[in-house]
């Protein structure tokens, strides 16, 4: 009895260590502030923007399809910064 419930407990933990946990994104575009000088002009992204552009990627579909903020978004600058963090744009 003893052995088996090592084995399953062995079992658990392996399992949970494979499993891929997933963590829910807040959209909002106020976290990609870090970003607006690199939007805005031709300097390069920071790291913060670039950490901001990947946890946000998710969000970026819902950003592109909102008129208030597609205009800032969807331009060639933002996607260079976002192409430059190595997350480029989603196909929508």
């Amino acid at each position: 009895m003893k052995t088996s419930y090592v084995v399953v407990c062995t079992l658990m933990v392996l399992l949970l260590a494979e499993a891929q946990v997933t963590i829910a994104v807040t959209c909002s575009p106020a976290e990609l502030s870090s970003c607006v000088s690199a939007i805005t002009s031709s300097s390069p992204p920071s790291k913060q923007c670039c950490d901001k552009i990947k946890e946000q990627k998710p969000c970026l579909c819902q950003y592109l399809k909102n008129p208030n903020l597609k205009k800032f978004i969807n331009t060639p600058n933002a996607r260079k910064v976002a192409s430059t963090c190595g997350t480029p744009f989603p196909k929508c």
